[in-house]
Parts: C-alpha cells; structure tokens; sequence
C-alpha cells in the first residue's frame, strides 16, 4: 500500500509553485495547495484498497474564479521511480469541464 502522508505533488506543465502536500490517516487523505494562478486550493477523499483516490476539490484562482470539481487518481510510477497520479477529473458549474492530466511527486 502506498503511504501518501507528507509527499508532495505538482503538475508537470504548470507554475513550480503550486505544490499540494498530502496527508492521510487510514483511508482519508487531503491536501492543501496554492501557488501561480492558484490563491488557494483543497482537496479531500479517500484511498482505495489499491491505493487510487477518490477526491472532492476546491481551488480559488488569482482573478476570483471558484473551481469545484471531482476526480480519481491512479497512482503510476515513473522511469525514476517517482510517484505519478493519473487524474481522471471533472469540474463543475461556470468552469464545466473534464479531462485526464498528471501530477508528479516532488522531493
């Protein structure tokens, strides 16, 4: 099982600063983020028994815009050995989308 408590994780193609800090106890996990065009963001769910997360997230962005959305990640591992999470997501309400992207663990 992966143990997700204290690693980091950001998106290949966006701002170095937004990193999220995960943190888990049994199978509850969430994280606080911010950085970039992002003033703050959250997200929380749970770790399945074959460690994806299913996830509820909020983001307020830097020109005001409120981001609400879902998403499930698969964790995968890169060539390094790094820790990746394929993120299947869909956002909800002005902003309505949906999409696959990833988020790479970071030391």
């Amino acid at each position: 099982m992966i143990d997700y408590n204290g690693r980091r994780f950001r998106k290949p193609d966006s701002d170095p600063d937004t990193v999220a800090e995960y943190h888990q106890e049994g199978d509850l996990v969430w994280a606080d983020f911010a950085g970039g065009a992002v003033r703050r963001g959250s997200i929380a769910g749970t770790r399945a028994p074959d460690d994806t997360l299913h996830l509820g997230y909020t983001m307020v962005l830097t020109n005001g815009d409120v981001i609400c959305g879902h998403t499930v990640n698969t964790p995968e591992f890169t060539p390094e050995g790094r820790l990746r999470l394929r993120e299947e997501w869909q956002r909800y309400g002005p902003h309505a989308a949906a999409g696959t992207s990833y988020v790479d663990e970071v030391g």
